[in-house]
């Protein structure tokens, strides 16, 4: 083996792959010695050893000096494949040591393409994948295209190296801010907290280590082109910056805006914060489907309740008689309690010993009893909102399935039937003809008929049977009256002189019968 050609593949190595040559003169070693111990057996005494300045190979069989060419062909093929596998796993090593120390940072790469649900990403030097659960819910990445995410996890995986991205981290923000807000990262403004729900909405929390600089109005950035550009690199995420303030009574409202904050109590025991507001604030502090009140408790480290004044008098008078209630708890206990903003069983079964022993001067005993009362009652309540869970649930499902099938019958039903079932009793209901009082428009039909009748002869026939009105419901039985039975029309002639075509008063009606006729 040539010294010279060694020592050039081992810097080679050193500088392409990043491996430390101590770890390749290493892997020659190890090659050596199982090549020879292949020709001479497992059993055999052997130690190499290369010279780290020169490059010279020095090897021993049995503690005599061993010959390089004893080594044979196929000990020479067996010495290349340790070689390449003791590279490959410290190409794979330096790799792993690399991107650990990258975790959270922001890296850009390009698609390379789309398995399933995961993107594969091109980087400098290795293939990371992008999991569709890192993804930003409803984006997509197409071949070619270039993408920025953080370094979620690196690992080891057979002789490669697993990179796996994310976009859904809140330090991809906090990447993004540093990037286009110089201020952030010259020290200027600091991000002290963060909270997100990505492709939704996130809330950054800053503060200024200068006066003069304004950390919100550096952030937003002239007619908001620095938060617009983060924005959408987020896929149009809305993003939110709070002023920071190591006070929670400013905190908390600052991180509830747009909501107005009228009052913030602070329960110190139970790390919860009491938010008083109006009622027509209520649900714009609490927001769509509970996200701003969550994340504003995320941001602020305190888990935060929404209630108008009126919601909190309620809660108090209920705790205080609820509390008083368990055997071992006077009234004054309870208030005591209450003050510290336990207003449940649920919270009381959580108490810390000590601290209810300090408020009411009991024994050890007397809390375990307490908290035990606590913890049943809370259960017994629990099982009672299940239950009426259930109940509301099932209603619900029996007023749709009742909708529905008075939906389908209506769909079935002809148009007649609907039109039908549509009127109501009175309106069908059969009238007397006999009782009917004729309409106005049916008088004018009957005089206009008897205009057109008055040029002809009376009719010797028996009257046609007259059919009810169109506007009268469909129900009413068209009129049979005989003519033997009908009476006389009880209309007043009209006391206009009767023209040459009119009949003469004497002369029957066409709707009267004829004198002949009521034999």
């Amino acid at each position: 083996m040539n010294p010279i050609e060694l020592l050039r593949i081992v810097d080679s190595l050193h500088r392409e792959k990043k491996i430390d040559s101590e770890i390749v003169f290493q892997a020659v070693e190890a090659a050596l010695i199982s090549a020879a111990r292949r020709q001479y057996g497992e059993e055999a005494d052997i130690h190499v050893s290369i010279d780290r300045e020169s490059g010279s190979l020095e090897a021993m069989l049995n503690g005599e000096p061993l010959d390089e060419e004893a080594i044979g062909r196929i000990g020479a093929q067996t010495a290349k494949q340790v070689i390449i596998q003791k590279i490959r796993e410290a190409e794979r090593d330096s790799l792993v040591e690399e991107f650990s120390g990258q975790i959270d940072d922001m890296v850009s790469g390009i698609v390379q393409r789309g398995d399933g649900g995961t993107t594969v990403v091109s980087l400098a030097n290795v293939e990371a994948i992008l999991p569709r659960s890192e993804q930003i819910p409803g984006e997509s990445h197409h071949p070619n295209e270039r993408v920025r995410a953080v370094i979620y996890e690196v690992k080891p995986q057979g002789s490669r190296v697993k990179v796996v991205l994310s976009r859904t981290r809140p330090s991809l923000v906090r990447r993004l801010f540093e990037q286009e807000i110089p201020e952030i990262a010259d020290g200027v403004i600091s991000v002290n907290a963060m909270s997100r729900e990505p492709g939704y909405r996130s809330k950054v929390a800053v503060s200024s280590s200068d006066q003069r600089v304004d950390c919100v109005g550096a952030c937003v950035g002239v007619r908001g082109n620095r938060i617009k550009n983060i924005v959408d690199e987020l896929a149009g995420e809305r993003i939110d910056i709070v002023r920071w303030n190591e006070d929670p009574e400013v905190l908390i409202p600052n991180a509830l805006q747009p909501a107005d904050v009228d009052q913030v109590l602070l329960c110190d025991m139970l790390g919860r914060a009491i938010v008083l507001v109006r009622e027509d604030q209520l649900s714009l502090a609490i927001g769509r489907r509970g996200q701003n009140v969550r994340l504003a408790s995320k941001l602020c480290g305190w888990d935060i309740e929404i209630m108008t004044a009126e919601e909190l008098e309620e809660q108090i008078d209920r705790a205080v008689a609820g509390f008083s209630d368990l055997d071992g708890v006077d009234e004054e206990l309870a208030q005591r309690l209450v003050e510290q903003g336990y207003l449940s069983y649920d919270d009381l079964s959580v108490i810390e010993p000590d601290a209810m022993m300090e408020m009411g001067d009991l024994t050890s005993e007397q809390v375990d009893h307490i908290v035990t009362q606590a913890e049943e009652k809370a259960e017994e309540a629990e099982r009672a909102a299940a239950e009426e869970r259930r109940r509301q649930k099932e209603q619900e499902r029996l007023e749709k399935a009742a909708a529905a099938e008075q939906a389908a019958i209506e769909a079935a039903a002809p148009p007649e039937e609907a039109s039908e079932q549509g009127a109501s009793p009175e309106e069908a209901s059969t009238e007397e003809p006999s009782t009917e009082e004729p309409s106005t428009e049916e008088a004018s039909t009957e005089e206009a008929s008897t205009e057109e009748a008055s040029t002809e002869e009376p009719s010797t026939e028996e009257p046609s049977t007259e059919e009810p009105s169109t506007e009268e419901p469909s129900t009413e039985e068209p009129s049979t009256e005989e003519p033997s039975t009908e009476e006389p029309s009880t209309e007043e002639p009209s006391t206009e002189e009767p023209s040459p075509d009119e009949p003469s008063p004497d002369e029957p009606s066409p709707d009267e019968p004829s004198p002949e006729k009521t034999d």
